[in-house]
C-alpha cells in the first residue's frame, strides 16, 4: 500500500531496460505522486481512477516510476521545482503553465455543495448574503465561476483552507463552513446520509474542465514530455481510459467524462 513518502510502485516490467524504440527515455528512475480525493485515489483502500490509470501507463511506458502520496500542495510545489516528474488529474492555469505540462484524457465539471440551512439555491443569492464560508482543499482551482468565488470570499476572510476532502465534509456538517466545491469523483462521499441530510447541490454552469497527467517542464524535455503525452493518447484511443472510468462510474457519466473533445 502507497504511503507517505515512501516509494509505492515498481512495476516489474519497468525494471528490464529502456522502453520500445519511439517510447519514453527509460535510463533513469522518475517520480509519480498519487494525492487522497474520492474516487481518484483512496489511501484506505490503495484503489482509484488514479492509481489505475498509473499502473496502465507505467506498464506501457516501460520505465521504472516510485509512486507516492503527497498534498497537492506539495504535488504542486515539487513539479515547479523539478523534484517530481509526474501527478495525475492536474488542471491548467496561466501559472501553472509556466512550470507543467499536460496530457489530457477527461474533462468534468465543478458544483457546489452547501448546507441546506445556508439559503444559498443559486449563484446569484451569494449578492445577498455576507455570512457564507466556504472550504476548500489548498493549492486547489476549479472552474471559472468556482475560482472567481473562491477569489472572492478570500478577499473577505470567507475561506477556510484544508489538506484533503474529510476534514472539510466534518466542517460542512458541523457549520464552520457553508458550502464547499465537488467534482464527480466525491459523489459517494456526499451521497453518506451525515452529509447528504444537511446539504444540497447548487449547479455553477461552467464548462467541463479538461483533466491530464502533469508533466514537470523543469524535469522532462519538450521532446519527452511529448512521448508521454502519446502514451496517455494511445490510452485514450483504444479504450483504455474509458474502462477505468466505467470501473467507478456508470457508463453514461463515465463516458461523458471521457468521450469529450480534449485540447492537444
Amino acid at each position: 500500500m502507497i504511503r507517505y513518502g515512501i516509494a509505492g510502485l515498481l512495476l516489474a516490467l519497468g525494471l528490464a531496460g529502456n522502453a520500445a524504440a519511439g517510447g519514453p527515455d527509460c535510463s533513469r528512475p522518475y517520480t509519480l505522486a498519487l494525492h487522497d480525493h474520492g474516487l481518484l485515489y483512496s489511501v484506505d483502500t490503495d484503489t482509484g481512477i488514479d492509481k489505475d490509470f498509473a499502473d496502465e501507463l507505467i506498464r506501457r511506458s516501460g520505465c521504472k516510476v516510485n509512486v507516492s502520496l503527497m498534498s497537492r500542495a506539495r504535488i504542486w510545489k515539487l513539479i515547479e521545482s523539478g523534484a517530481l516528474d509526474f501527478s495525475l488529474s492536474g488542471i491548467a492555469n496561466d501559472e501553472r503553465n509556466r512550470y507543467a505540462s499536460f496530457a489530457w484524457y477527461f474533462s468534468d465539471k465543478y458544483y457546489l455543495l452547501v448546507r441546506k440551512d445556508s439559503g444559498i439555491r443559486k449563484m446569484s443569492d451569494f449578492e445577498h448574503n455576507d455570512q457564507f464560508a466556504l472550504g476548500v482543499i489548498r493549492s486547489f482551482r476549479y472552474s471559472d465561476s468556482a475560482n472567481q468565488l473562491v477569489d472572492k470570499l478570500a478577499a473577505e476572510n470567507r475561506v477556510s483552507q484544508a489538506g484533503g476532502l474529510e476534514p472539510l465534509y466534518k466542517a460542512l456538517i458541523a457549520g464552520s463552513i457553508q458550502g464547499m466545491i465537488i467534482e464527480p469523483f466525491d459523489y459517494p462521499a456526499i451521497d453518506e446520509k451525515r452529509i447528504s441530510d444537511v446539504t444540497n447541490i447548487v449547479e455553477l454552469n461552467d464548462p467541463a474542465i479538461p483533466h491530464g497527467l502533469i508533466m514537470s517542464k523543469k524535469a522532462l524535455s519538450p521532446e519527452e514530455q511529448q512521448k508521454w503525452r502519446d502514451l496517455v493518447n494511445a490510452m485514450r484511443a483504444d479504450g483504455t481510459v474509458r474502462r477505468i472510468f466505467r470501473k467507478y462510474f456508470k457508463p453514461d457519466l463515465a463516458d461523458s467524462m471521457v468521450d469529450v473533445q480534449l485540447p492537444p
